[in-house]
């Protein structure tokens, strides 16, 4: 009996100290809000026009004119390579063409005399048909060797590398004396005039996005242009296999300066909410998670906290969207420990 009595004793004592807990309890309202009105994405600033430049031909460096920082303008040369051969290469082509040259004006001479002979009849068909022979294969064997010139002197000009447009160098992967191989990317350079931001956004909100100007922010540039607003947006129709993420790109205006490629960027774009349909949202300090439960603390009509299962989608700006186990209207406990029963 005494046992009995001692039971319901602390249910009456439970009982009368869940209004008190509940009056300690500081809640809010779950409701449809502007979640997803605004999305955020990671960037970078990139240089439109980026190049690696790589020599075409083998051999060793025997000149570098630039360094990492230099301002070049387009046609100045970057570096040099070893062009000795090829030069010898033109020199020899060149003497054979000498050669053939004058064979070939041996083989026509020969050849007009025969044919004025042949007119006169003191040379038969067959003997003409071989010095007219004679002649055109000299012919062509000069073309050939001239053709050869013509080359050598290309590969000789691919011995100088030089800068495809004006800009500024920003990496430098080489130093006098090392071997260059055809393709290997010796010296990178951008155009500091034609910049852009690229950023990732998830595959699924590409639908709901709007075309506002986005804001795009930039803590390394210099303040005048750390908050830029674009009005031009480029989304690429593609997506990434791996990460289901698609790339946009904001070019900036040639008047925004001082930027260069790598620096971090944050973009700020704007959602239609029409194409998500209604969305309930709560504060995210309100939602806790234990192992694979992710739940709330809901206030029922006496005010007493319930532990509610949700599904939560993104959080962003400390706001977690609810996909499921909430509606609007209902309050929920904004610090979940403090409506944790006490034994």
């Amino acid at each position: 009996m005494g046992f009995s009595l001692r039971l319901m004793v602390v249910a009456l004592l439970s009982v009368l100290a869940l209004p008190a807990l509940a009056a300690r309890l500081a809640a809010v309202d779950v409701r449809v809000d502007n979640l997803g009105d605004v999305v955020v994405a990671d960037g970078v600033v990139e240089a439109v026009r980026q190049s690696d430049i790589a020599a075409q031909v083998p051999g060793r460096i025997t000149a570098l004119a630039v360094k990492v920082g230099d301002k070049v303008r387009a046609g100045q040369l970057l570096a040099r390579i070893d062009e000795r051969i090829a030069q010898q290469q033109t020199l020899t082509g060149r003497s054979q063409v000498t050669a053939l040259a004058a064979q070939l004006d041996a083989a026509s001479k020969e050849y007009q005399r025969k044919q004025q002979l042949y007119k006169q009849g003191f040379l038969s068909k067959a003997a003409l048909d071989r010095a007219e022979s004679d002649f055109k294969t000299t012919q062509a064997q000069t073309r050939a060797q001239m053709a050869q010139v013509d080359s050598a002197i290309v590969q000789t000009g691919l011995h100088s590398l030089e800068a495809p447009y004006g800009g500024i160098i920003s990496k430098v992967d080489i130093e006098l004396g090392d071997m260059a191989s055809p393709g290997k990317p010796l010296i990178t350079m951008y155009d500091p005039g034609a910049m852009r931001v690229v950023a990732n956004v998830p595959q699924s909100r590409a639908g709901e996005l709007r075309h506002d100007p986005a804001t795009i922010e930039i803590p390394a540039a210099p303040p005048a242009y750390q908050l830029i607003k674009s009005t031009d947006m480029n989304i690429l129709p593609t997506a990434d296999p791996v990460s289901q993420m698609i790339q946009i790109r904001f070019p900036l205006s040639a008047t925004v300066v001082g930027l260069t490629p790598g620096m971090f960027a944050r973009v700020r774009l704007a959602l239609d909410v029409r194409a998500r349909g209604r969305r309930v949202s709560v504060p995210a300090k309100t939602v806790f998670r234990r192992s694979e439960m992710t739940a709330v603390y809901v206030l029922d009509a006496r005010g007493q906290p319930l532990l509610r299962l949700i599904r939560p989608g993104r959080t962003e700006d400390g706001i977690t969207e609810v996909l499921a186990g909430l509606e609007p209207g209902e309050k929920v406990v904004l610090d979940p420990l403090a409506a944790v029963p006490r034994r």
